[in-house]
């Protein structure tokens, strides 16, 4: 493994916009990937294993649950400051930050937000230090981009409600002690319930054999008559629109996280730029590598401000799903695109762990799909703009 040099690309003196917390947080985010994360990513990566030995550290850097108060375990930070973690995390890695954020936006984001009081305080402080871990159950076998006509369901038994179903491409399912999961009443209307490992009939089956996010735990979750205690409903939020909210957070934190993915692949080419030579100088002084580092650190810088834009936004209360939505698309395209001409610039070395574009380009690929294809956002943006409903 190549020692981690990166430098972090502000073009127009975004940190004059941050204040010292903000700038503490991401230096202490930025110090423990390039100390705990960087040396391992690879090789995890390569065994297609996710590194459990590095949960404790995300608990201490604030990255489960950044803004969860902290009477309930959450480090109690703003909206800019959980988006500058999940920047510095995926510029390590994609999936570490797949497996900070799901804990974050899919597991105590609803707790915090739709639970009662007594599930906060049972949750929530164990979920922060990681002593357990979450998922989120929404994503059906037969229903992705279509969350609403998922077939898991409960019935009420009297003194419990029994659930039937199964969740597919669910971060950290192999290796959670809680699950989120949505799921239909008997009239059809969409509740949380809160899962949790060891009730009989729930299983969580590992997916093998992926391309993409290789150091991120996937698996699937089965429920065959679970019977789960009626005060593990989440109380105060129901319909698509309690699911639909955290995914609002979730996408935020992907929108600052894909600049972090953008940043290093840029940091790696223009570093290599200037090292390797042909022809008798430096490949950074051809026009078309000049052309795509200029062209690189112009969309970061653009996705830079529109990331810290909608932080400020997200903070006071007023950011749409459709704002955050056009970041999570733009943000995650710009990095997608960026990862594909950085692994040019390398040449056949990019195609090598010994550097990580290939790793981030490859993680980018279910980055753009997750949590609202590439083409979903675009008719988001596409309604909010209009109003006119293409999915209809």
């Amino acid at each position: 493994m190549r020692p981690d040099l990166f430098e972090a690309p502000d073009y127009y003196n975004l940190d004059e916009l941050l204040t010292d917390e903000h700038k503490l947080v991401r230096n202490t985010a930025r110090e423990w990937v390039k100390r705990e994360v960087s040396p391992i990513i690879e090789e995890y990566a390569q065994k297609a294993e996710f590194p459990t030995q590095i949960i404790n550290g995300l608990a201490e850097i604030g990255a489960f649950g950044p803004y969860i108060p902290m009477k309930y375990g959450g480090a109690g930070l703003d909206q800019i400051s959980y988006g500058l973690i999940m920047q510095e995390i995926e510029r390590g890695d994609s999936g570490v930050r797949s497996t900070a954020s799901v804990q974050s936006s899919l597991v105590m984001y609803p707790i915090w937000k739709y639970g009662n009081e007594a599930q906060r305080q049972k949750f929530l402080p164990k979920l922060a230090s990681g002593e357990w871990m979450g998922c989120f159950g929404l994503t059906e076998p037969d229903h992705g981009s279509n969350p609403a006509g998922m077939v898991t369901n409960f019935k009420d038994k009297g003194d419990h409600y029994l659930l039937n179903g199964a969740k597919m491409w669910i971060s950290n399912a192999p290796f959670a002690q809680v699950a989120v999961v949505w799921a239909k009443d008997e009239s059809g209307r969409i509740h949380g319930l809160i899962v949790e490992r060891g009730m009989e009939g729930f299983s969580t089956p590992e997916t093998h054999n992926k391309w993409s996010l290789r150091a991120s735990s996937t698996g699937e979750l089965i429920f065959d008559n679970v019977k789960v205690p009626k005060e593990n409903l989440l109380p105060n939020k129901s319909g698509l629109g309690a699911p639909l909210g955290c995914l609002d957070s979730a996408r935020y934190g992907i929108a600052w996280g894909a600049i972090g993915a953008a940043m290093d692949c840029y940091d790696t080419a223009l570093r290599y730029s200037k090292e390797r030579t042909q022809f008798g100088k430096p490949i950074g002084q051809f026009q078309l590598q000049q052309k795509k580092l200029a062209e690189m650190i112009t969309e970061i810088t653009k996705a830079q401000l529109l990331a810290w834009r909608l932080g400020v936004m997200r903070e006071n209360g007023t950011a749409t799903t459709a704002q955050i939505s056009m970041a999570k698309r733009n943000n995650v395209d710009m990095a997608i695109n960026i990862a594909r001409e950085a692994r040019q610039m390398l040449g056949g070395m990019g195609i090598t762990g010994e550097y990580s574009i290939m790793r981030h380009s490859m993680n980018l690929e279910s980055v753009i799909t997750y949590e609202g294809t590439h083409d979903i956002h675009l008719l988001i943006t596409g309604l909010d703009v209009t109003g006119l409903n293409a999915f209809k």
